[in-house]
This record gives C-alpha cells, structure tokens and sequence, in this order.
C-alpha cells in the first residue's frame, strides 16, 4: 500500500465519517467485490438469507444522508460490478440495500461483466469526494473491509477515465432489475 516510503494514511471513525458529511460536489463508489463481509450488517444478511422482511426503518441514517446531500444539489454515485450468477451478497444488495439507496437519491448504476471482459475498470474498489480526493477501501479475500487508505497525490485523471468509464458500461440500477 505505501508508495515510494511514505507511510499510508488510514481512515477510520470520524476522520472517515467527515468525508461523507463535508463533501461539497459529488461522492462515486467502484465497488468491483462480489461479496463484502461487514460486522455491522451481519445479521441482516443473515436475516435476509433466512427469508426474513426487511426490517423497518433499514438503513435510514444513511438514506437521511443520501437525501440531504441530493436535496443540497450534491450527487452520490456508485458503479457496482456484478457477475451472475449473484452472490448471496449482492443478492441482499440488490433487494435490501440497493432500492433504499435509490429512492433517497443515489445513482447507482450496475456494470455486468458475466458476457463480457471487464472494460478496463480496476480491480480497486474506491470512493472518490469531489473529483479531488480518491480513497481506496482494501478487502480480504473473503470480503471483510482491512482498511481504508487515503491516496496523497493521486492521478485524478486515471479516476476520472475510470469513473466515466464504469458509468458508460453501467446500466440504472432500475433498468438492470427489470
């Protein structure tokens, strides 16, 4: 993870949270894994495995966040890359997370890559705030977030290509599950 020496700068807690409160344009997402294994949401994907409804007010902070963003006139925008069949992740994403999201406010938009190569978009998932501040969020194999890795100086050019890059292969969120 460093580059050329330099210790990475790791997120967590508020300093991470801030990203999400102070952006002041647009927030994308990359998220390129299959499956991710958060403890926070343990038992609602197990819920959600075992058939459960979803629970009342599911995800509400985070879509209370969505909709003051989008009613400040700032975009959050996530390009997911999926592979059929779906994972029993993203089925949980698909029918518990996902819709939420969308009706708050978020544009997320699906990239299937199961007919096809990937078009050329990282194996990196990443957040990038503002077009100006990139951060890369590491995984285990299995899933489970390692850390979260602000990039000093990043190539914004490369993020940028690889943004409109994932939202040109991408479909809404809306369309792909018609």
């Amino acid at each position: 993870m460093p580059v050329d020496g330099c210790s990475p700068v790791l997120l967590d807690g508020d300093a991470w949270q801030a990203y999400f409160r102070d952006f002041q344009r647009s927030a994308f997402r990359l998220e390129v894994h299959q499956t991710y294994t958060m403890p926070a949401e343990a038992d609602t994907v197990r819920g959600f495995l075992a058939g459960a409804r979803i629970p009342h007010g599911f995800n509400a902070s985070w879509h209370r966040t969505i909709s003051e963003h989008a009613a400040a006139g700032r975009t959050m925008t996530r390009a997911k890359i999926v592979r059929r069949p779906l994972t029993p992740y993203s089925r949980y994403l698909f029918e518990w997370c996902i819709p939420g999201n969308v009706a708050a406010g978020e544009d997320y938009q699906i990239v299937d890559v199961t007919d096809r190569t990937n078009p050329g978009l990282p194996e990196q998932d990443f957040w990038m705030f503002d077009e100006s501040t990139v951060v890369h969020l590491h995984y285990r194999p299995d899933g489970t977030q390692i850390s979260r890795e602000l990039i000093q100086d990043p190539d914004m050019g490369k993020y940028l290509a690889w943004r409109d890059l994932a939202l040109e292969s991408a479909v809404p969120f809306s369309a792909y599950r018609t």
